[in-house]
């Protein structure tokens, strides 16, 4: 048997899936499996724009720094490296 032929990734994608859906539906059922609550769920949201929007912004301007300015805070009012991160209201709330 060679190499490439073994294994969970070189299987067709629907033996896949029903694997991985077996091994969810057992973690739910013992209890184990990760629930994200609203506020995680909203939390690795904004992370994964803030990356996407990163990585958008370095390869539009290769180069050039990644903050204007040398401040990585823009609005001053935190230390730098730290996110601001403001609670979000009204309409952003989830149902």
């Amino acid at each position: 048997m060679a190499k490439e032929d073994r294994g969970f990734a070189s299987m067709d994608r629907s033996k896949q899936r029903d694997i991985a859906s077996k091994g969810g539906k057992a973690a739910h059922h013992k209890g184990t499996a990760h629930e994200w609550t609203s506020e995680e769920a909203r939390e690795a949201g904004r992370k994964g724009g803030m990356a996407s929007h990163r990585r958008k912004q370095e390869q539009e301007s290769p180069g050039e720094s990644k903050t204007m300015g040398g401040d990585s805070n823009v609005d001053g009012g935190e230390s730098a490296g730290e996110p601001n991160i403001e609670p979000m209201t009204g309409a952003d709330r989830l149902p």
